[in-house]
């Protein structure tokens, strides 16, 4: 016989809102982004100019937040992406000098390949723990980028390059918001829908078992740093193409952005779990409170205390349940 007490899961589960941890992301963006569109208004909040922009500020995170997922789901962490993505715009920039476009995209991609390697080889050959790989790494990225450039910028003088790589626009969309969608999809096939994504996955979720079931947790975790750091150089070209120039201040800090916007989106620090989707939505969710605070007229350490708050309210709800 069954009583209100046993038909309210089942009630909550016919809404949808039996797992609403699992949404929370989603909830709250929906959620700040009404109470910004009331209260800033008349400040311009909702002009489309305004929300452009805010994609074009978010999209580098959200490049090399879709690789962090991959790499946190795995049980491992980066943190040398904000310095590899100022290394590569650097490269990028003095290889285009030298020898055109086409030199220039083969060299940041070859600058993310080589710090994934290295940052590879030493965590799972040598067996140094990534949070200490990839942290000296974010030191010998930056000073390299510094070396190189004499920390000066260096100018971008390809027009071709500075369209395709974050400069231009296909009518009123930013190219930034293809390569945000287009990589997007892709990270959410991969991890979804291959045996790569599923072993990912395993890896993190349970290294010891994953070994005894056949997978090569090695050369997983290997695979995923790799993949990082070439997102981070992709990030950094787009970040020198949108700017004109490479500089070896682009992308520092991020690095923190960048796990955020993956944790906030529902992907485990602990490994084992990870969503493409809740990642993106978790970047553009800090762009959109970024950008909203700075309508508001807040001062810098107001902003910074407000957005802490924020982050760390929505990363407690989502993760609640881990």
């Amino acid at each position: 016989m069954s009583t209100d007490r046993d038909t309210a899961p089942s009630l909550l589960a016919s809404l949808g809102l039996a797992n609403w941890r699992q949404n929370i992301i989603y909830i709250g963006f929906v959620v700040i982004f009404i109470v910004f569109a009331i209260t800033l208004f008349d400040k311009g909040f909702l002009n489309p100019n305004n929300l452009l922009n805010i994609v074009r500020q978010t999209a580098m995170i959200a490049v090399m937040a879709i690789a962090m997922t991959y790499v946190l789901s795995a049980g491992e962490i980066d943190l040398s992406v904000g310095a590899v993505a100022g290394l590569a715009s650097v490269t990028t920039a003095m290889a285009i000098d030298a020898g055109g476009p086409v030199t220039g995209i083969v060299a940041g991609l070859a600058t993310g390949a080589v710090v994934g390697t290295f940052n590879g080889l030493l965590t799972t050959r040598i067996g140094i723990p990534s949070f200490l790989t990839t942290l000296a790494m974010m030191g010998i990225a930056t000073g390299t980028a510094m070396w190189m450039s004499d920390t000066a910028a260096v100018p971008i003088i390809s027009k071709s390059y500075s369209w395709i790589f974050g400069g231009g626009n296909i009518g009123p969309a930013p190219v930034l918001l293809i390569w945000m969608l287009v990589l997007g999809a892709v990270g959410h096939v991969v991890l979804r829908r291959t045996s790569f994504g599923r072993r990912v996955l395993a890896t993190g979720g349970g290294e010891v078992a994953a070994r005894y079931s056949g997978i090569d947790t090695k050369s997983i975790k290997f695979r995923v740093l790799i993949i990082s750091a070439m997102a981070a150089a992709l990030a950094g070209m787009l970040y020198a193409g949108r700017l004109q120039s490479g500089r070896f201040q682009l992308g520092q800090g991020d690095e923190l952005s960048v796990i955020a916007a993956a944790v906030l989106g529902g992907t485990s620090l602990f490994g084992g779990s990870g969503t493409v989707i809740g990642t993106i939505v978790g970047a553009l969710m800090i762009g959109l409170i970024n950008n909203g605070l700075i309508l508001m007229g807040l001062e810098f350490s107001q902003q910074l205390i407000a957005r802490g708050a924020i982050i760390i309210l929505a990363v407690a709800l989502s993760q609640g349940r881990k």
